[in-house]
């Protein structure tokens, strides 16, 4: 899938099980928008598991590319409901290089996510802000209803 923005704009791209150059590209641009090199860059999965997920169809990763550099990425999982024939996605990680922000290809991501989910059936797109992210929750407001919940992280070890 591949959807072009605007003349000048990047295109949209989901990566597909040969895209592993973009795969590293994705990680590399959410460690520097997110600066957190321990979860994107430390141990990053080899190419046997980038192939898998990336054939998966419960996964989605999208790329803007502006010629061949990914100048924004999303990362987002369906979720199949129980309660009702359905499924949300939940978007993980989304993130625009900082000399490309501003220009609409967050929403972009967005709305190439949008046609991916009501293709499959996907009964509405869910995403994570956190306080002090205001950018984000002015993009998330503009773009849909928000919930004030409480966020919970309950560790394995």
């Amino acid at each position: 899938m591949t959807q072009e923005i605007g003349k000048d704009d990047p295109i949209i791209r989901r990566l597909t099980p040969d895209d592993g150059r973009y795969f590293s590209s994705m990680l590399d641009l959410f460690d520097v928008a997110f600066d957190d090199p321990e979860n994107y860059s430390s141990a990053r999965p080899g190419s046997a598991y980038q192939r898998t997920l990336l054939a998966r169809d419960d996964f989605v990763a999208l790329v803007a590319l502006t010629g061949q550099d990914v100048t924004g990425a999303l990362v987002a999982y369906e979720l199949p409901k129980f309660e009702q024939e359905r499924s949300e996605f939940y978007i993980y990680d989304l993130a625009v290089s900082e000399r490309c922000r501003r220009r609409g290809v967050a929403t972009a991501l967005i709305e190439a996510l949008r046609q991916i989910a009501k293709r499959t059936g996907g009964a509405v797109l869910f995403v994570q802000a956190d306080y002090g992210d205001d950018p984000a929750v002015a993009l998330y407001t503009k773009l849909g209803t928000r919930e004030d919940v409480m966020h919970f992280d309950l560790h394995l070890d």
